[in-house]
């Protein structure tokens, strides 16, 4: 072999092997992205945030929801912002408490997917939620707060086949199984010409099955009300007295006052709520007065972590049982996202000072 052909083709072989090599890197590191694997620069960045912890975590549903907290005077943002598996972790401050923000997206999975993240990848003290929401009550209005005590998810079914009732077993019915206790809704009740008969029978209320942090894995438990955290709900009756927003403008204001009010519970399901009758079914049935799409999926999270929880959700529309030629929600979401932030941001200035000795659900 020609030595000055054999010395030319070695630059050649070492740069294949060093592609080579830069191939495989980029394909793990692309591989542990895709995963979800926290690696490199991102790990070093969220170990050094907890050595700032535990922060009080803000769990968000949308940016609109988002904008008028970035935008109010007593939060006070840091430079430092963490990006990971496609969200957004924005840290800052709150009458000088540390706090991360983390917009969920709509719906229940999108939303307990954000808590959980946020759960596992930063020291939390407490958790934080709020947003607006449809009312089913018709005791309260547009603008109002609630604080619900309770949080379900209302659209696990068991849905019946036709022509059986209630007094017929559910398929897998039993132990650990489906079950009758909750309630159902019979779909031929609400027949505008009176049928009772329905070809979609009746769908039955489930629970959800819980996997709490401290029990042995693979054996659940069973909710369905889902409490918030019994300190922090009574330390939020102070907010009862909070004077909130009533106008959009010189023209257009509230017809009352809107007011902090605690409520016995709250609903969520992955559905847009405008429908008058079924909104009367949820408060009759359950008393459930907000009633919107994230709150139980944070909350299930929260309750299985057992990591400290509240939620609120200020009132934008009447969930169907308003006016027939106009949706309340095109006119006040705006003002009742602002409302919720009023009273997020007071109820973290009520909690200077306020230590968790032990968690306490009521």
């Amino acid at each position: 072999m020609n030595p000055i052909t054999h010395n030319s083709q070695k630059p050649k072989m070492f740069r294949n092997i060093f592609l080579t090599f830069i191939y495989v890197l980029v394909f793990v590191t692309s591989q542990q992205q895709a995963n979800g694997a926290l690696h490199g620069s991102t790990k070093k960045m969220v170990d050094k945030a907890n050595t700032n912890g535990p922060y009080l975590g803000l769990v968000i549903p949308n940016m609109f929801e988002m904008n008028p907290l970035l935008n109010n005077p007593h939060y006070k943002p840091s430079k430092l912002i963490i990006d990971y598996a496609g969200r957004r972790f924005r840290f800052g401050n709150i009458h000088n408490k540390p706090v991360i923000l983390v917009m969920s997206g709509m719906g229940m999975v999108n939303a307990a997917v954000a808590t959980q993240l946020l759960l596992s990848l930063f020291e939390i003290k407490g958790v934080i939620h709020y947003g607006i929401a449809g009312n089913a009550n018709p005791n309260l209005n547009i603008g109002d707060v609630t604080i619900a005590q309770y949080w379900s998810h209302s659209a696990l079914w068991s849905w019946q086949r036709h022509g059986d009732g209630p007094e017929d077993p559910l398929p897998f019915e039993g132990e650990g199984g489906f079950t009758r206790d909750i309630g159902y809704l019979k779909f031929g009740s609400y027949s505008s010409d009176g049928d009772d008969d329905n070809l979609l029978n009746n769908v039955w209320y489930q629970a959800e099955e819980v996997y709490p942090v401290d029990a042995t894995p693979e054996q659940t438990q069973q909710a369905f009300w889902i409490p918030v955290d019994y300190n922090y709900l009574s330390l939020s009756k102070a907010l009862e007295k909070l004077k909130l927003e009533d106008c959009i403008n010189a023209t257009t204001c509230l017809s009352k006052p809107p007011k902090v009010t605690t409520v016995k519970r709250g609903t969520s399901a992955n559905i847009y709520l405008d429908n008058a009758a079924y909104r009367s079914f949820l408060f009759n049935k359950f008393n459930i007065s907000p009633v919107e799409m994230e709150s139980a999926g944070v909350a299930l999270i929260c309750y299985q972590q057992k990591v400290p929880f509240i939620t609120f959700r200020a009132l934008s529309d009447l969930a169907g049982g308003g006016s027939a030629t106009s949706n309340e929600a095109d006119t006040f979401s705006g003002l009742s996202a602002n409302n919720s932030v009023i009273v997020t941001v007071e109820f973290i200035k009520l909690l200077a000072g306020y230590n968790r000795k032990m968690l306490k659900y009521v």
